[in-house]
């Protein structure tokens, strides 16, 4: 088939991509829509974790948007150290958590020690620091615990003026640059960081202008794709986005975009990994390296829905003014849940 002037090879995979993407999507209407559970009839996806077609619809993204960006008016040195503090662990109780110990944390009032004794405390406790999402790696700076490590390499950013760097970068492609010069941020790490710091007001690139594939984006191409047509890993989900409407408007399957804003690059870079872990079940017979079976379970989140996006998106619902799902009739009107703290799975 012809995928962006790319003559290529695809396997059965393929078009699993666009019914993932699309059934996956109607899952998470559906609960915008208050409509009961089951979601879907799907048994693979009913069963295990997956993220959304659009990333920032997940539920730490959503966190983010509303609690960690856009609950204030925050300046940029404040919006990076901010971003960067919360995704280091991308764990919502050890942000609430050092929210309750410490305060809203800002480079004027970030003081390391006292988030280590926070965080020491929470550890000795039993519980957990840090997401299962992806392995953060230590910058190795000579702490006994890796927490203390990265609230260190935090602070050294803060006095070498790197987030003033950062804040400095003309497209989205020098943020990631710029990122992944810091000690442990790897090329996924730093790509991801790059995405969620554009979501703030400091960043105005469009998600359409760069994108890195991650390990589990890689192993997906290669479950979709038995000739790529020359294209790297890179291309591929470049065409795969481009070609997206065309493909869609084909009939492929159904898709409901969200609220007119088609999928973007780092979309397709996640379907392509939630289609790689999708197939270890669908699929079991294809192998592209990595782990053989789906190691988060789902389950229900029992918090209510809020939805609130990038206002510069100009989406329906904007993380400054979040919209509450009702348990019976849908979105209600922009604002009342702009005290929530929890959002979508």
């Amino acid at each position: 088939m012809q995928l962006n002037g790319h003559q290529v090879e695809v396997t059965e995979v393929f078009w699993t991509f666009w019914y993932l993407a699309a059934e996956r999507q109607a899952m998470f209407m559906r609960r915008v829509r208050a409509l009961p559970e089951p979601w879907t009839s799907d048994s693979i996806l009913s069963s295990h974790r997956f993220t959304n077609a659009y990333r920032a619809s997940d539920r730490v993204s959503q966190y983010l948007l509303q609690r960690v960006i856009y609950n204030e008016e925050w300046d940029g040195p404040d919006t990076v150290l901010r971003v960067l503090l919360f995704k280091i662990f991308n764990r919502i109780d050890t942000w609430e958590h050092l929210i309750a110990s410490v305060g809203e944390p800002s480079v004027s009032d970030f003081d390391p020690a006292d988030y280590e004794r926070v965080l020491d405390e929470r550890f000795e406790a039993g519980e957990r620091l840090y997401s299962a999402a992806y392995i953060m790696p230590s910058p190795r700076l000579g702490n006994e615990r890796k927490h203390a490590d990265h609230l260190q390499l935090l602070d050294e950013l803060v006095a070498s003026a790197v987030l003033d760097g950062l804040l400095r970068s003309m497209s989205l492609e020098e943020l990631f640059h710029r990122l992944l010069a810091v000690p442990s941020f790897g090329p996924f790490l730093a790509f991801q960081y790059a995405v969620d710091l554009n979501y703030s007001p400091h960043f105005g690139f469009e998600e359409m202008d760069f994108v890195v594939p991650g390990p589990g984006a890689l192993r997906g191409i290669a479950k979709c794709f038995s000739d790529s047509g020359g294209m790297s890993p890179a291309e591929i989900i470049r065409a795969v986005t481009i070609e997206a409407p065309r493909l869609l408007a084909g009939g492929v399957v159904e898709f409901e975009d969200l609220w007119g804003r088609p999928l973007q690059l780092i979309d397709c870079q996640n379907l392509f990994c939630e289609v790689d872990k999708y197939a270890r079940v669908a699929y079991p017979h294809l192998a592209a390296g990595g782990p053989r079976r789906i190691k988060q379970t789902y389950s229900p989140d029992p918090e209510p829905l809020t939805l609130g996006y990038p206002p510069k998106w100009g989406l329906p619902w904007s993380a400054s003014e979040p919209a509450l799902v009702s348990a019976v009739g849908g979105v209600e009107s922009p604002g009342v849940a702009a005290g929530s703290n929890r959002s979508v799975r």
